[in-house]
């Protein structure tokens, strides 16, 4: 079982507290996070404490310090699953981190193939939504991915089949619009031969072995939703923090 937060070293149990809120949007990447003196004033730490508390930040890439500013809170370099996309969308409103942009690479109604039959729950070769987007950051290209979703959702959101960003991206446009809440998901963490069609975009040669994330989500009805496989860019890794305190 997990230690109380109280039971933490205060350092750690402060730290936990500001990175929630970074997490959470309330304090946004830029802004400044509280400082030794505020953190000694409202903790009742002392000043080796409340300086601890920086470090850890930095050191997990929720902070980064900025001579002659200050400490600004920031969100660590990770890839970015469709899943943590769901959380960002309904903590800040946006599903992307800062510096983020998206390319959005396709969207049609094509007939379903096996794996994606079996995995919306459909019959094979019935028309589904197909779209394919491509993200990037200061570094380039983080990962190529391809969501689909059950056809008739085109009907009730037809900005699923116009290949441009969406303002509430999948999850809030199905929700809004059709009232399907996404409550539950899967993820699979797999390595797969790289078909042609997502080489040319990666960069890389046919075949090649890739690291991906395979997302299933499932509404309110416990029905699917989405079903989404993202292949990372090259030199991308996978990250997930989790306390264990």
């Amino acid at each position: 079982m997990a230690d109380h937060p109280q039971a933490m070293a205060p350092y750690k149990r402060i730290a936990a507290q500001i990175r929630a809120r970074i997490e959470s949007g309330e304090i946004g990447p830029g802004d400044r996070i509280p400082s030794i003196r505020e953190i000694m004033r409202d903790e009742g730490v002392s000043t080796a404490t409340a300086t601890r508390v920086a470090a850890v930040l930095r050191a997990e890439g929720y902070a980064e310090s900025v001579p002659g500013i200050g400490t600004l809170a920031a969100l660590p370099k990770k890839i970015v699953a469709g899943s943590d996309r769901l959380r960002m969308l309904r903590a800040n409103g946006s599903g992307y981190r800062e510096g983020e942009r998206v390319e959005i690479l396709g969207a049609d109604l094509v007939p379903a193939s096996e794996p994606v039959a079996d995995a919306l729950e459909v019959e094979e070769g019935v028309s589904v939504v197909q779209r394919r987007r491509a993200y990037y950051d200061d570094r380039g290209l983080v990962a190529l991915s391809t969501s689909w979703l059950p056809g008739e959702l085109s009907q009730v959101v037809p900005e699923l089949l116009i290949a441009e960003p969406l303002p509430r991206m999948t999850f809030g446009l199905v929700e809004d619009r059709a009232g399907r809440r996404v409550v539950r998901r899967r993820d699979i963490v797999a390595i797969r031969p790289v078909p042609e069609d997502i080489a040319q975009v990666l960069g890389v040669e046919i075949g090649l072995s890739a690291l991906t994330m395979t997302n299933l989500y499932w509404d309110q009805h416990d029905e699917v939703t989405e079903y989404a496989v993202d292949f990372l860019g090259p030199g991308r890794e996978l990250s997930a923090d989790y306390s264990l305190e």
